[in-house]
């Protein structure tokens, strides 16, 4: 694996760009956004709003925020590291690695592999789909989200269907964790985070809900359509129902880094790196978007095709998405959950900011009634 080299610090403008952060803050209503683009040897770095309602302190470059299921693609990328180094194959079964863990009303170990965890083929149930479930307890192991899961029906035989679910990326994290014998946090940390010097990425050890600084505060109306209703401060949040799935913490800068270096092929061999980009047509998504092995593709509404992964969790949305091969990205992230005015949700707003950056002199005003979506919101607040 190689290391990746930041992109040299030569600024460029980008009007367009800041216009849509002046918007989000002014017409959307939202505390405070912050985007980072790399485009080859330059950069640029725009915010808008508010790291914090009652101090007003402006969001800063290396504020860190929680980027839901933007994890995945970390997760995806550990696996698939594992898989080059032959410690496990993406054929393998659930039932190999995790031996009576996934079974009952209809899930089947034996007949789900590791790809199809991955590519959300698999059909298992999603435990964040079972809100009083995650109300029980303070916290949970995933082997608890696991039987949370499999108390439900599964959503159809493996390989038979397509359904976002996070419980895919709880089974393989735990088997990251067989496979190595270390907790996947290091995986992470040791794989990626260090040899990339992302000095802003974590995944959280057990029910610790703390978020390091330097932070923005995080913003949850509970994903209520009222208007008016009451936002709560969830800057610290107990994350283990989302763990491998959702659960971790970066910066926009450190987003960057690790997708520029993953779409490059800096982090893979060849043969997973083809693996990953390999896609499926989604259902129940949006027509238009596909998915691969923890990443996504987007087709925008003016043709331009960006590849990433978005994350949703209560009070923080991001994106990160760029060319294929990562020469040019961009990473942006809202301390909210909540959109108002002419967007729907934080999506509008990130559909209308990756066409003002890849799609220049395209009509943003269609991001609202065509946008692409990788990940949409759940009652569980985390995608």
């Amino acid at each position: 694996m190689e290391d990746a080299t930041p992109a040299a610090h030569v600024t460029r403008n980008n009007d367009s760009a800041q216009r849509v952060l002046d918007q989000a803050v002014r017409e959307g209503g939202v505390p405070g956004i912050l985007a980072q683009v790399r485009d080859g040897g330059t950069h640029w770095f725009g915010t808008a709003g508010v790291a914090d309602t009652r101090t007003r302190r402006a969001r800063g470059h290396e504020d860190r925020f929680r980027i839901g299921s933007i994890t995945k693609t970390f997760t995806a990328t550990v696996v698939l590291q594992l898989v080059s180094e032959g410690q496990l194959a993406l054929e393998d079964t659930v039932e190999r690695w995790l031996p009576g863990v996934l079974t009952g009303n209809g899930h089947d170990g034996t007949s789900i592999t590791v790809r199809q965890l991955l590519n959300h083929t698999s059909g298992v149930f999603s435990h964040t789909h079972d809100r009083p479930a995650l109300s029980r307890q303070e916290s949970y192991t995933p082997g608890e989200l696991v039987e949370i899961a499999v108390s439900h029906p599964a959503d159809f035989p493996a390989g038979t269907g397509w359904a976002y679910s996070n419980t895919n990326y709880v089974l393989a994290g735990m088997i990251i964790e067989r496979v190595t014998g270390r907790l996947l946090a290091d995986e992470i940390t040791d794989r990626l985070a260090r040899p990339l010097d992302l000095t802003g990425t974590s995944l959280p050890l057990g029910a610790d809900p703390a978020l390091p600084g330097p932070h923005s505060s995080h913003y949850t109306k509970l994903f209520s359509p009222d208007p008016d209703a009451t936002v709560h401060n969830v800057t610290e949040l107990e994350t283990s129902p989302y763990w491998a799935a959702g659960g971790m913490i970066s910066t926009v800068s450190d987003l960057n880094q690790f997708f520029a270096a993953l779409l490059g092929g800096r982090l893979l061999r060849p043969e997973q790196q083809c693996e990953m980009f390999t896609t499926v047509p989604t259902e129940n998504w949006l027509p238009g978007a596909d998915y691969g092995l923890g990443v996504s593709r987007l087709l925008l509404p003016s043709g331009t095709a960006a590849w990433g992964m978005g994350g949703a969790l209560f009070g923080s949305w991001s994106y990160v998405y760029g060319t294929r091969k990562g020469t040019h990205m961009l990473a942006v992230n809202i301390n909210a959950d909540w959109a108002e005015g002419r967007w729907e949700d934080p999506i509008g707003i990130f559909t209308e900011l990756l066409e003002a950056e890849f799609s220049r002199g395209a009509d943003s005003g269609t991001a609202r009634a065509n946008r692409a979506v990788p990940f949409g919101p759940t009652s569980s607040g985390s995608n």
